[in-house]
């Protein structure tokens, strides 16, 4: 055999994503080491695997998607060993995929993974963040061995581990009105203009809090990236919903957001471990979901203000 699983890494990458980029994105690879691996996978299985489209990306032949399937297999078979070498030995070691919700991902994955692989210097985390949707496919495809993230519509062959409680609040620009405001109801902010986080199920939660309680908000803006809606706050679009809590108050353009308060009885969204239920749980799985556990709290969160200490400060 004179191709080597990192080809077939590669391989994988690109077919998954359609494109050298996002490949290179995806595994933080060089897009000109992803394009080598390919031609050289490609002279030596003597097949087309893509065909290339100028500025466009890729698209796999049939053979490519053949192939594809039966790299996964084969990557994913050379990958066990190193759990059934770990089971056998009695040490955590090996690759673990850790899925993250986009919303939570920038202030939870980096810290988390760091810690887990400083106390287990003998495994690796591979990261991805995206939608719920997105999430929960990689789970039952077996993309992902554990996702962090919300309890958004958890379908019956997912296991869910809750990990601590976010209340949902509002968000505003430091020169908005209600800036002001300890704590501010939905009926008040429902004439305001809204910009809102559309990315799936978490658009269906919040649209929720307002139809619980007959109400329809003003949405202005309608965006997917929680940064962008952040800026967009800070700099006097409208309000926004949120349930997450970084520790900086500063958008990315440098200027300033403050938390509201939202009065009433609102359902809260819990952040948890998502694993699928059919998939029998490796010793580096147990453990890293035991340091998830002890490592994610009302006391504590990576990158964010926990709800214990959001309570002290007011």
């Amino acid at each position: 055999m004179r191709f080597t699983l990192r080809q077939l890494e590669y391989f994988i990458a690109a077919g998954t994503t359609g494109s050298i980029t996002q490949a290179s994105e995806r595994i933080n690879i060089s897009q000109p080491s992803i394009s080598t691996a390919i031609s050289q996978l490609e002279q030596e299985l003597d097949v087309q695997l893509f065909v290339r489209h100028h500025a466009q990306g890729l698209s796999l032949t049939p053979a490519g998607r053949t192939m594809l399937l039966e790299a996964k297999r084969l990557v994913e078979q050379a990958e066990s060993l190193y759990g059934v070498a770990s089971e056998a030995s009695e040490e955590v070691r090996g690759q673990l995929n850790v899925g993250c919700l986009t919303t939570l991902a920038p202030m939870i994955l980096p810290e988390l993974a760091l810690s887990f692989t400083s106390a287990f210097p003998r495994t690796t985390i591979r990261p991805q963040a995206d939608h719920q949707e997105f999430l929960l496919n990689g789970l039952r495809r077996a993309n992902i061995d554990v996702a962090v993230t919300y309890d958004l519509q958890i379908p019956d062959d997912v296991e869910f581990t809750p990990l601590v409680d976010l209340p949902v609040h509002a968000l505003v620009g430091e020169t908005h009105p209600l800036a002001r405001q300890s704590a501010v109801t939905l009926p008040e902010l429902a004439e305001l203009p809204m910009v809102f986080l559309d990315l799936p199920l978490s658009s269906e939660y919040f649209m929720a809090l307002f139809m619980k309680d007959g109400l329809q908000p003003n949405i202005a803006f309608r965006l997917s990236h929680p940064d962008v809606i952040r800026t967009m706050v800070a700099n006097g679009y409208g309000y926004t919903l949120a349930n997450v809590t970084p520790r900086s108050d500063t958008a990315l353009d440098g200027r300033k957001v403050t938390r509201v308060r939202l009065s009433g009885d609102h359902r809260p969204m819990t952040i948890g471990l998502a694993t699928l239920k059919s998939l029998r749980k490796s010793r580096m799985l147990a453990a890293f979901s035991n340091h998830a556990r002890s490592f994610i709290s009302d006391a504590y969160i990576p990158g964010m203000i926990a709800p214990n200490m959001a309570q002290k400060r007011r």
